[in-house]
C-alpha cells in the first residue's frame, strides 16, 4: 500500500484525519498544500482533487476528498477492530449523526469566523459570527453529557468534532460554566496523545493567525 495524504495542518477537517491516521498507525506520504498561499488551486492539485480541498488522499490509484469520508474508509480498510467506527447498527448511527452535525454546523462556523475576520479583513467577529459559534456550543453542550459524543466509546465523532470544537475554542473560548459538559469533553480529548501531537500544533497556529488579525 502506498498512502499519500495532501494537508495542511491549519484545517481541522486535515488534523482530524491525521488522528485517525495516528490511531491506526499507518504508514502515510505527506503533501502540505499551504491554502494560506492559495496553492490548492494550482492545475497540479485541481487535476488530483477538482474540488481543490484538503485533505485529499490517494491510495494507489484511489483518490478521496472530504475527511469523513477519508477517515471512515481508512478505518473500514485498515483498522483491526470497529472501535473507532462501530459496526452495530443504532451505535454507528449515532456516531453518523454526530459527523452530518460536524459538516452542516461545526465546520461551517469555522470556516465562516474565520474566513471573516483573515480572508475579508474583519477586526472582530460579527455578530452573525458570534451567533454561529454560541449555536455550535449550545447543541453540542447536549451531546456532550456521556463521556465521549456518541456514547461512552471514543470513536471518530469525537475526533472530527474535537478538531472544529477547538478551533472555535481559540476564537471565543469555551465558557465552563455555562457549557460544563462541553467544556470536560474538551478537556479528556486534549489530554489524548493522538490529540496533543496531531490537533494541537495545527489548532494553536489557528489561533494565533486569527487573533493577529483582530483589530
Amino acid at each position: 500500500m502506498v498512502l499519500t495524504l495532501y494537508k495542511y495542518d491549519l484545517s481541522p477537517p486535515v488534523r482530524s484525519v491525521l488522528m485517525v491516521i495516528e490511531h491506526l498507525k499507518l504508514p502515510v506520504q505527506f503533501v502540505d498544500v499551504n491554502f494560506m498561499k492559495g496553492e490548492q488551486h494550482t492545475e497540479e492539485f485541481k487535476k488530483i482533487n477538482p474540488q481543490h480541498t484538503v485533505p485529499t488522499l490517494k491510495d494507489d490509484d484511489f483518490i478521496l476528498g472530504d475527511s469523513h469520508a477519508i477517515s471512515s474508509y481508512l478505518i473500514n480498510k485498515y483498522a483491526k477492530d470497529d472501535s473507532l467506527y462501530p459496526t452495530e447498527p443504532k451505535l454507528r448511527a449515532i456516531v453518523d449523526q454526530r459527523l452530518h452535525f460536524d459538516s452542516g454546523i461545526l465546520f461551517p462556523a469555522v470556516k465562516y469566523s474565520f474566513a471573516q475576520v483573515v480572508f475579508q479583513g474583519g477586526k472582530k467577529l460579527t455578530n452573525d459570527a458570534i451567533e454561529k459559534i454560541t449555536s455550535a456550543y449550545e447543541f453540542t453542550e447536549k451531546f456532550a453529557t456521556k463521556t465521549w459524543l456518541a456514547g461512552e466509546q471514543f470513536t471518530i465523532a469525537d475526533i472530527c468534532c474535537v478538531t472544529d470544537i477547538s478551533s472555535l475554542n481559540e476564537m471565543i473560548p469555551i465558557d465552563a460554566q455555562k457549557y460544563p459538559h462541553l467544556y470536560a469533553w474538551l478537556k479528556r480529548c486534549s489530554e489524548l496523545d493522538l490529540y496533543k501531537t496531531k490537533n494541537a500544533p495545527g489548532n494553536k497556529e489557528l489561533g494565533e493567525i486569527f487573533r493577529s488579525k483582530l483589530g
